[in-house]
């Protein structure tokens, strides 16, 4: 313990002191050569000089910096040839760097500097300095860019779990309402089955897909309430108010089925006598605000337990838009299971 201790602490002054040599060798060089600037200085150069001097050194490295940035995706700095691709980085820098040296006299008399008036410093070691860099910058932007994307890839696997998990409970809830219908009416059994088969095509082709308009969302739901109005048949009533501006809103992609499920499972279901639902859609200060409303006997006492599809819509909303959605139940005025969500409006 106690000679690895010190071992960190004899690398870290280590590269302090490699820091500091690397910078008294510009020190020193310089120092030579201001000696040859007193003895042929005749005038101090205009701002403007100063300027054009300046601007034509890093429009240089501006033209440069592509193919340091090719070079730093060609040769990245990590495993398993780490080792080597930094050698060709320090051999190529070091080349460069030199070159650079040489060209920036040649740059400086094409627009036509006076060559006297330039304090002759030798950088060599600036140059290496924006080389690393602009090479570190590259790294740094593609770690960066790899990190996003894997976690990209992780949240749409998590999204797509989750539908899977859903679509299963939506489907085998239909089909168990279609065996039951099955005994008491043949044909509307067999109008549920068509509906079905529209709602699978639906599904299927938005497979994969996160975010739908709202209208395209609203073809979904339609299907699905034309199987639940056969099944209770005038026992359920629906109601649809969406505001036209928000049909081209972005929403996550069967994110209402559920929440229309759970008024009619709880709100009209439970019940023998006929039942309402209710859905609405507006535009509230740069959010999308949907309501699903039952006339049902709203939520139980003490802490109400959701059910698969309601879980996983919350959990959907959360990847999705993290801080940004809201999804509340709550008692509506008059009676009732309200369902307001809001998320961000988008188009």
């Amino acid at each position: 313990m106690f000679s690895r201790r010190w071992l960190r602490w004899t690398l870290y002054l280590l590269g302090w002191t490699l820091l500091g040599l690397f910078f008294a060798t510009q020190n020193f060089i310089n120092s030579y050569v201001t000696i040859e600037y007193a003895r042929r200085l005749k005038r101090a150069p205009s701002f403007a000089e100063t300027l054009a001097l300046a601007l034509s050194e890093w429009y240089i490295w501006a033209a440069l910096a592509p193919l340091l940035i090719w070079l730093a995706r060609r040769f990245p700095i990590e495993r398993p040839a780490r080792l080597r691709r930094l050698v060709v980085h320090v051999l190529v820098g070091i080349v460069l760097s030199a070159g650079k040296v040489l060209v920036d006299p040649l740059a400086a008399q094409l627009i036509g500097f006076n060559p006297n008036l330039a304090l002759p410093t030798f950088k060599l070691h600036p140059n290496l300095v924006t080389y690393w860099a602009i090479v570190g910058a590259s790294h740094l932007l593609d770690y960066y860019r790899r990190y996003r994307e894997r976690e990209l890839r992780l949240a749409q696997a998590q999204l797509q779990v989750l539908k899977m998990q859903l679509q299963p409970h939506f489907l085998f809830n239909t089909l168990h309402a279609i065996s039951a219908l099955m005994h008491r009416n043949v044909e509307a059994a067999d109008r549920m089955m068509a509906r079905l088969s529209d709602l699978l095509r639906l599904t299927i082709e938005s497979a994969g897909v996160e975010e739908v308009a709202l209208k395209q969302e609203m073809e979904f739901l339609d299907r699905y309430l034309e199987i639940q109005k056969t099944r209770f048949s005038d026992r359920l009533t629906v109601t649809i108010d969406i505001d036209p501006e928000t049909l081209d809103a972005r929403v996550p992609n069967l994110i209402l089925q559920p929440l229309v499920e759970n008024a009619i499972r709880h709100g009209i279901a439970s019940r023998a006598e006929p039942g309402k639902v209710e859905i609405r859609a507006r535009r509230l200060k740069g959010n999308l605000q949907i309501e699903v409303r039952d006339d049902g006997p709203g939520l139980p006492p003490g802490e109400p337990r959701e059910g698969v599809g309601l879980s996983n819509t919350r959990a959907r909303l959360r990847q999705l838009y993290g801080d940004r959605q809201r999804l509340q139940l709550s008692n509506a005025p008059g009676g009732g299971l309200l369902a307001a969500l809001t998320i961000p409006f988008s188009s």
